[in-house]
């Protein structure tokens, strides 16, 4: 019976004990559940929003920073990688050398007659008509015995082709200083800065030295050299790669020299059309370090307010041949003999009321 009493009683304690405890647990959590959902809204609250707003401003910071690297990598490889010549139709790699119409030396010189186109005309006129163009020289030319009559045809082909090209560089002039006296420049002026900036291989946005390059090269002395460099038309680099000023080139496509020295790479740069290469050789001495005193004798003589003289800038070449200053007295003999500076203040025939304004 006492057993039965005494486990009774124990059993009594242990429930009270268990009661105890538990209470205790119970009243310690109601305790500090206040203060730790204090904690948990005061620092925890926003968590969520937190870390997308972090991640989101992160990608727009990184975003603008590769952009940002993106435009800084392009202006790099745009002032060390301009080529100069990307707007001339030159063949490059890869690309069909389909051959432009080439005329005969009679239908050419049949055409020029029905156009009423000739030299003496021009001379008196002091005009030319920009239709009277050709793609290709005539293969007839070189077989034209009478050297005057192979001068007189060859000069009809280019002097249109040279006077255009000429033309051009004229009107962005123009729009060069009306640009500089503007007080606000605008986007798209810019944006035509720009351009020209790369096409003259101008760093540094150097307007002065813009103001140099940018300026025609005189009738005369291009029909010169083109004729020293072709034999009036008739050289194997004219007639298959429509070069007319024998520009040289390490990459592309060329026509190599026959008689080439083997520690020699170059090639005679090779054209799709006959103007091309007038473009190309007027970028050549407007851009290239070799004919920087020939820029700087220009644009005294643009200061002074004299015409272009041919005769004295062509003292300026000698780098452009091997043989120097030998190269510079056959051009002034080639000028001088066949009175070229007749055409130096030829106009292209304006065609509208609108292109006579602009001339």
């Amino acid at each position: 019976m006492r057993k039965k009493n005494f486990r009774k009683k124990s059993d009594s304690n242990q429930s009270f004990l268990k009661t105890f405890f538990l209470s205790l647990i119970l009243i310690s959590v109601f305790s500090i559940l206040p203060n730790t959902i204090s904690i948990i809204k005061n620092n925890f609250k926003s968590n969520e929003i937190v870390i997308n707003t972090s991640k989101q401003s992160f990608e727009e910071i990184l975003d603008a920073e590769n952009k940002k690297n993106k435009l800084i990598n392009n202006s790099t490889k745009d002032r060390f990688s301009w080529n100069i010549f990307e707007d001339i139709d030159v063949f490059g790699k890869g690309e069909e050398n389909k051959d432009p119409q080439r005329l005969s030396a009679s239908t050419i010189e049949e055409l020029f007659r029905d156009n009423g186109y000739n030299l003496e005309k021009v001379k008196k006129t002091k005009l030319v008509n920009a239709g009277n163009q050709l793609t290709r020289l005539p293969k007839e030319l070189k077989n034209i015995e009478s050297p005057k009559k192979r001068k007189k045809l060859f000069i009809q082909i280019v002097l249109p082709l040279i006077i255009e090209e000429n033309l051009k560089i004229r009107f962005d002039r123009k729009k060069l200083f009306q640009i500089l006296n503007k007080n606000n420049t605008t986007e798209r002026d810019k944006a035509w800065l720009d351009l020209k900036f790369k096409q003259y291989g101008v760093k540094n946005k150097d307007l002065s030295k813009l103001k140099i390059r940018l300026d025609e090269i005189p009738v005369s002395l291009a029909i010169a050299q083109a004729a020293k460099e072709t034999g009036w038309g008739s050289s194997r680099f004219a007639q298959e790669g429509n070069a007319l000023f024998g520009q040289w080139t390490w990459s592309g496509e060329g026509i190599k020299p026959l008689d080439l020295e083997k520690d020699k790479k170059h090639k005679v740069a090779k054209f799709k059309i006959l103007k091309a290469s007038v473009r190309a050789y007027q970028r050549n001495l407007n851009t290239h370090s070799s004919y920087k005193d020939f820029r700087i004798e220009r644009a005294i003589q643009r200061d002074n307010d004299e015409k272009l003289n041919s005769l004295k800038l062509v003292n300026y070449l000698e780098k452009y041949a091997e043989t120097g200053k030998e190269y510079t007295e056959v051009l002034k003999k080639i000028i001088t003999q066949n009175n070229l500076t007749d055409f130096d203040d030829v106009e292209i025939l304006p065609t509208s009321l609108k292109m006579k304004n602009l001339i």
